[in-house]
């Protein structure tokens, strides 16, 4: 099966949501989230497959480390193959993928830490980068099997997404052997 099946969807709004869980967790008397539709899970699977391309463009543009873009070149490979395949299944569900609360704090903060990178170069940027996914991939593994998989309804989803998750810890292990070489 090739790499890139849902999992580029999903890379940033798990991090919203792993952000949103650590946030609310101290907070115990608190009532709970309200919880997500399909719709809204694919919105943001959709959403942080965007912003991983945006940001490995970003890196093409601006590294000339042959790893740092390999690695680039591979996150906006697999992430667009996934937004595509992430749209053809909603649209043979005949789901429009809802904005929601995570989706959008997902690209703002996507546009903040873009702004960051973009006020480096060199070694300091691909290291920045580097690291970013690192963490991107971290959170959105974490959001992935512990809220995304399990709040999704649709067999379909819920299959694209598991396998999205075996992608990212690929991509997750991928960035972290890099983020070693870069010290």
């Amino acid at each position: 099966m090739n790499k890139p099946l849902f999992a580029l969807i999903l890379a940033l709004g798990i991090g919203a949501i792993a952000t949103m869980q650590a946030q609310q967790a101290p907070a115990a008397a608190s009532p709970a989230p309200a919880a997500l539709n399909d719709a809204q899970i694919a919105h943001i699977a959709y959403t942080a497959g965007q912003i991983d391309i945006t940001a490995a463009k970003q890196a093409l543009q601006k590294s000339r480390n042959k790893d740092v873009r390999a690695f680039a070149e591979e996150m906006v490979r697999d992430h667009a193959a996934v937004n595509q395949q992430a749209l053809a299944l909603v649209k043979k569900l005949g789901v429009t993928p809802e904005n929601n609360p995570i989706s959008e704090s997902l690209s703002k903060n996507a546009a903040t830490e873009l702004n960051k990178l973009a006020a480096l170069d060199g070694s300091a940027f691909d290291k920045a980068y580097v690291d970013n996914e690192v963490a991107y991939h971290k959170a959105v593994n974490a959001a992935l099997s512990g809220t995304l998989i399990p709040s999704a309804h649709n067999a379909q989803l819920k299959s694209l997404l598991e396998t999205g998750l075996k992608l990212f810890q690929e991509h997750q292990m991928h960035a972290e052997h890099l983020a070693r070489q870069l010290g």
